[in-house]
């Protein structure tokens, strides 16, 4: 069901994306939502309607504590991350789509709809990366078809991933210390959640990000990582990301 949510909303995106018509306007915390963000939202929930299941996305993330608070099960939507990346025509965008039980993703989709990687990952089953799908593409397809990750064996360098449009010092500070605990470190740069596909396939050791995320940021890539025996922690490199907070706003994390 989300694989194909997630392929759906892609559709949509690239409708968009190919007119040039954005319609680019800011939310109140003053970051860019497009017509994409609200055409994908709107299609992944009528994809996710038949579970029964409520849906928290950063397009209708305005669901009182009070209530979302008690929610067993739900699902955990970023219908465009990396919006500014969409904006700039970068072609490093996805759709982020999580399952949650008591408060962690107990799998996740990230689908890039431009470049056609599709990444699943299940927790305790595994992580599977699959090439332009096709709009009935399923779990069984993906398992039998798909590349299981991770892909690529690490390299003899130290390989960070950083974001493309948010750097700042603590980032900076990150990667010195990384550079004196290896003989040779390198950067590559991506946007949206593809940093995070880019560790749990084995092409980069780490993702630092020591800037504002949301929950729906991270939740199905967090999924991904633990599918292939990695974690996204806080800065003490010993807690695990939480999820369904009062406050939605995720800490300063580490994908390793």
């Amino acid at each position: 069901m989300a694989i194909q949510a997630s392929i759906q909303a892609g559709i949509e995106i690239r409708e968009v994306y190919s007119s040039g018509d954005f319609e680019v306007r800011l939310k109140k915390d003053q970051t860019p939502v497009t017509l994409a963000d609200w055409n994908a939202h709107l299609k992944i929930l009528q994809m996710l309607q038949p579970s029964g299941l409520p849906v928290l996305s950063e397009e209708a993330s305005d669901i009182p504590y009070q209530e979302r608070k008690n929610w067993k099960m739900f699902w955990l939507v970023d219908p465009l991350d990396g919006t500014k990346e969409f904006i700039k025509r970068n072609d490093e965008f996805t759709v982020n789509i999580a399952l949650m039980e008591d408060n962690q993703p107990i799998s996740g989709v990230i689908y890039a709809p431009v470049t056609g990687e599709l990444y699943v990952g299940i927790p305790n089953t595994g992580a599977w990366k699959f090439m332009f799908p096709s709009p009935d593409c399923n779990l069984d397809t993906i398992m039998e078809q798909g590349e299981a990750l991770p892909i690529k064996p690490r390299q003899k360098e130290f390989i960070i991933a950083i974001s493309r449009s948010h750097q700042n010092a603590e980032t900076l500070e990150y990667i010195e210390q990384i550079r004196k605990e290896h003989h040779q470190v390198n950067l590559v740069s991506k946007g949206s959640s593809l940093k995070t596909c880019m560790v749990a396939e084995g092409k980069a050791n780490t993702y630092p990000r020591f800037g504002k995320t949301m929950e729906w940021d991270t939740a199905a890539g967090h999924a991904l990582v633990k599918a292939v025996g990695k974690n996204i922690f806080q800065m003490d490199i010993k807690t695990e990301l939480t999820y369904n907070k009062a406050d939605l706003l995720n800490p300063h994390f580490i994908v390793i």
